[in-house]
């Protein structure tokens, strides 16, 4: 019979008489046909994309009928790969991949000890997720002031309101442009607070010669549909240099301790903890095909974010030059962006109108942005659990000026030469006609 790895929790299927299989129906040829056509639909040839489909249909079978169907379709081989290779890439000990960055962010903060009472700060403006476990579990979201320039968290503002009860911050790269880390790193050192990075955007982007997502104590990432790479549309890592990294597959897949099963059975279910008292894991499992088509995008990633580095600088190169728009900082020596968003800022002092009047224009012109995102403090979940978010307010002055009158945010994919000259040309013929 052959010996089961001890890192796979499933049944044995070695060879044996009657096994039990891991996969219980096969993706068959039937299901590959059908999964590529979802991800390359007809396009505006139908009758040539049918014969071509048709031709397609019968090369798969036959080489189906050749070859033998996948035995693991999750936590395999591929995603250790993909693991081992982000490490490598990243230079940390240690990575899991997961469902998406928000599951990254429970077990970090699962790790970090943060319980009900314990307080987290996070910048005022970031995608929900972020504070999402923290609200989940009793503990106080503290909601820390934005940068005017970069729309990132302002480290001046988080000292400003770290309390003895602070236990996390969590510093979020905004757009894929690094949050000033260093201050962070040093009011959180002295005072024993985990620090985690929500590196959502961050993938690839580096602060002062360390990849973003490893300044931190953790750093998660995002590899949802809308990211520069993505795994089939959803899916995070969480990478740690911490010993608790050794603990991520079990993290990851509810406790599961292969290594010392219970008697009597394959396994045994664990709590675990790194600061503070235990807390109990949850199901974060990925796919084998979702590490497949993220190795593969790992490929291309520096190709990605140069291309994006190239519409970014044009763009400045053109708006800079513009009374009434502030452009965005690019990479220095120390800073590498990720360019996942362009930060666009106006000036309302010298133009007729705010960006609420702006955006309105450049939708009218079909030009799609989205202001990358509202102040947390101002969904209805906050005031639900008893928040005073008219006092919060007060206290993000930055927060309230930039997102009510300054700041959105364009896209910046490989855009056309004629795309990205028609979104700075009507830019700046938009701002010019607002302008006093």
């Amino acid at each position: 019979m052959k010996k089961k790895s001890t890192s796979d929790f499933r049944y044995n299927t070695g060879d044996t008489r009657i096994p039990w299989a891991t996969v219980g129906e096969s993706i068959r040829s039937d299901d590959i046909v059908e999964i590529l056509k979802f991800l390359v639909p007809a396009g505006n040839t139908p009758k040539k994309y049918r014969a071509q489909l048709n031709r397609l249909i019968t090369e798969v079978k036959k080489t189906c009928a050749l070859g033998h169907y996948t035995t693991k379709l999750t936590l395999g081989s591929k995603v250790t790969e993909l693991e081992k290779k982000v490490s490598a890439m990243l230079g940390v000990k240690y990575a899991a991949f997961l469902t998406n960055a928000t599951a990254g962010f429970q077990i970090a903060n699962g790790f970090a000890g943060v319980k009900a009472g314990d307080e987290v700060i996070v910048p005022a403006i970031t995608f929900a997720a972020t504070m999402l476990y923290p609200l989940s579990i009793g503990a106080k979201v503290v909601f820390a002031d934005v940068d005017p320039v970069t729309i990132n968290m302002d480290p001046a503002d988080v000292e400003r309101k770290i309390t003895p009860k602070t236990k996390v911050i969590m510093p979020v790269h905004l757009g894929g442009y690094p949050v000033d880390m260093d201050p962070i790193m040093k009011l959180a050192n002295a005072r024993g607070i985990t620090v985690i990075e929500d590196a959502a955007h961050g993938f690839g982007g580096v602060y002062k010669g360390k990849q973003l997502g490893t300044i931190g104590h953790f750093g998660a990432y995002s590899f949802h549909e809308v990211k520069n790479i993505n795994s089939l549309g959803e899916g995070g890592i969480l990478v740690t240099n911490e010993p608790c990294g050794a603990d991520f597959p079990k993290a990851r897949f509810a406790g599961f301790d292969i290594a010392h099963p219970i008697d009597h059975w394959l396994y045994d279910i664990v709590a675990l903890k790194w600061h503070g008292d235990y807390f109990v894991p949850g199901n974060h499992s990925v796919t084998e095909v979702q590490a497949v088509a993220l190795l593969s995008q790992l490929k291309r990633l520096k190709s990605i974010i140069a291309k994006r580095r190239k519409n970014a600088a044009y763009l400045n190169a053109r708006l800079s030059k513009i009374p009434g728009i502030e452009v965005p900082p690019l990479d220095s020596k120390e800073v590498k962006s990720t360019h996942h968003l362009y930060l666009l800022k106006i000036d309302p002092s010298v133009l007729r109108g705010d960006i609420q009047d702006f955006k309105a224009e450049l939708a009218a012109h079909g030009i799609t942005q989205i202001q990358h995102f509202a102040p947390l403090y101002r969904f209805s979940i906050l005031k639900q659990l008893g928040y005073d978010t008219a006092a919060i307010a007060k206290t993000c002055p930055n927060t309230e000026d930039a997102f009510l009158h300054r700041f959105t945010h364009l896209p910046l994919y490989d855009f056309s030469r004629t795309d990205v000259v028609y979104m700075a040309d009507t830019i700046i013929k938009l701002i010019t006609a607002m302008r006093r």
